[in-house]
C-alpha cells in the first residue's frame, strides 16, 4: 500500500501541473498549490524543500511522460514499422500530440524562460537537448540511409518545427486569447488540431525533405 505521504506528493504535483500554465512561475505560490491539492502549505516544503524544487519536480514529471512517449515511438518495430521514416513520423506525431495536449504549459514555459525565470531556464537547459538529440539521431539515420537529402541540421529542425508544431502553438494561442478571426475558429480543431491534420503536416514536412534521387 502506498505511504500517505506519497499520495500527498502526487496530489501536490498534480495541482502544480494544473496551476502552472495558468499562473506562471512568478504567481505560482505554495499556498495556492496546497489549497488546490487539499493539503497543508507546510507539506510543500516538507516534501520538496522549496518552491523552486517543487516546480522543477512538476515540470520534470510532465517532461518524463513526454520523453517516454518519444522513446517508445522511436524504437524499431517489425517490418515496415522498423523503417527509419516510419519511426521518425511516429516520433514527430508523439511530440505533436504532447504539444497539442499541453499547449498552455508549453507556452507558459517559453514565456517564463524568455523572462529569465531561473528555475525554468535551468529546466529547459537540462531537458530540451534530450528530445532534440533523439530527433537529431533519427534525422541523421534517415540521411545516412539515403531517405533524406543532406541539409544543415538546424535548418531542417526549424523547418519541421515550423510545419508540425507551430500551427498548434500559434493558432491555439490565438483562439485562447480571443483574437482568432471568427470565420477561422470553427475550422481549427479539424484542420489544425486533429490527429489527421497533425499527420498530414508531418507527411508534408518529411516529403519536402526526402532525397529526390
Amino acid at each position: 500500500m502506498p505511504r500517505p505521504s506519497q499520495a500527498q506528493d502526487q496530489a501536490l504535483l498534480d495541482a502544480g501541473a494544473l496551476l502552472y500554465p495558468q499562473l506562471g512561475c512568478a504567481a505560482l505560490s505554495v499556498r495556492k498549490v496546497a489549497e488546490a491539492a487539499g493539503v497543508n502549505p507546510a507539506m510543500v516544503h516538507y516534501h520538496f524543500g522549496s518552491k523552486d524544487a517543487f516546480l522543477t519536480a512538476v515540470l520534470q514529471q510532465v517532461y518524463e511522460g513526454m520523453f517516454s512517449r518519444l522513446q517508445a515511438a522511436s524504437e524499431p518495430g517489425q517490418g515496415a514499422a522498423g523503417d527509419v521514416m516510419a519511426r521518425l513520423a511516429r516520433t514527430l506525431f508523439a511530440l505533436g500530440s504532447f504539444v497539442r495536449e499541453h499547449r498552455p504549459l508549453v507556452g507558459r514555459l517559453w514565456a517564463d524562460a524568455m523572462a529569465g525565470q531561473g528555475v525554468v531556464v535551468a529546466f529547459v537547459k537540462a531537458n530540451v537537448p534530450r528530445h532534440l538529440g533523439l530527433l537529431m539521431t533519427l534525422l541523421a539515420e534517415a540521411e545516412q540511409a539515403g531517405r533524406l537529402r543532406p541539409e544543415p541540421m538546424l535548418t531542417r529542425m526549424s523547418f519541421i518545427a515550423g510545419a508540425v508544431l507551430a500551427p498548434m502553438l500559434m493558432l491555439g494561442g490565438a483562439r485562447e486569447m480571443g483574437v482568432m478571426p471568427a470565420m477561422l475558429a470553427p475550422l481549427l480543431d479539424a484542420q489544425v488540431m486533429s490527429d489527421e491534420a497533425l499527420q498530414r503536416r508531418i507527411d508534408w514536412a518529411l516529403d519536402a525533405l526526402k532525397d529526390s534521387e
